[in-house]
């Protein structure tokens, strides 16, 4: 498995490129800036974008992603939830001070377990609601490796305090399916480090059972 994280843009989005070593057909997930960088990479291991997947709507995730689609021809695949946050798109370039990304178009519509391939290489999606409606992870699990969007960080998880989060949701998401993986998973955050399941299964406080059922003081 060839797998390069690379930072974008001014939030420094995590930006993967995975490839097959054999077959050199890859996926990318959340292209969402610095595509010229994106590209000499995939130049780099000589590999062949098959597919484009967006974890979430807002833009630092996807706003490149129409240009790597014109690069490479090919599809984009995002939850059908997180079309509300590509309307969102002007507002939330805005926000940060960057430019709007112009028409952005979702060639297909992600599920829960939906598969996607890259020659030997197969993930599954896990949509994973909370930090958006249309939030979703794609799991290697033969790798043990989940690329997790802004659900789940080293030591924290997703802000739900903008259109569309919803903090049960993202709870019900981390305890129901994240959690659900072997501790060895290594996690791919959309921002900052690299952790694994049972890291934050055991340190995460949003996440430990000393976080969900606090002591009382006397």
């Amino acid at each position: 498995m060839i797998h390069v994280v690379i930072p974008v843009g001014p939030l420094q989005c995590n930006c993967s490129i995975i490839g097959d070593e054999q077959t050199r057909e890859a996926i990318v997930v959340d292209p969402g800036d610095d595509i010229d960088d994106v590209l000499a990479l995939i130049a780099k291991h000589q590999l062949m974008v098959k597919q484009i997947i967006i974890t979430h709507g807002h833009i630092d995730h996807i706003g490149g992603a129409m240009k790597l689609k014109a690069a490479t021809g090919a599809p984009v695949a995002m939850n059908q939830a997180d079309e509300e946050q590509i309307k969102l798109l002007p507002v939330q370039a805005a926000w940060i001070g960057v430019a709007e990304p112009g028409q952005v178009k979702v060639d297909q519509h992600t599920k829960d377990q939906d598969t996607f391939a890259a020659g030997a290489l197969k993930a599954t999606i896990l949509h994973t609601p909370g930090h958006t409606q249309g939030s979703s992870c794609l799991y290697f699990a033969d790798e043990k490796k989940l690329i997790a969007g802004d659900t789940l960080f080293a030591g924290s998880i997703g802000r739900t305090d903008l259109p569309g989060g919803d903090t049960k949701k993202i709870m019900s998401s981390l305890h129901g399916k994240l959690m659900a993986l072997p501790d060895d998973v290594v996690v791919v955050p959309g921002h900052g480090p690299m952790t694994t399941i049972g890291e934050e299964r055991e340190t995460n406080p949003f996440i430990t059972d000393k976080q969900r059922k606090p002591k009382i003081s006397s």
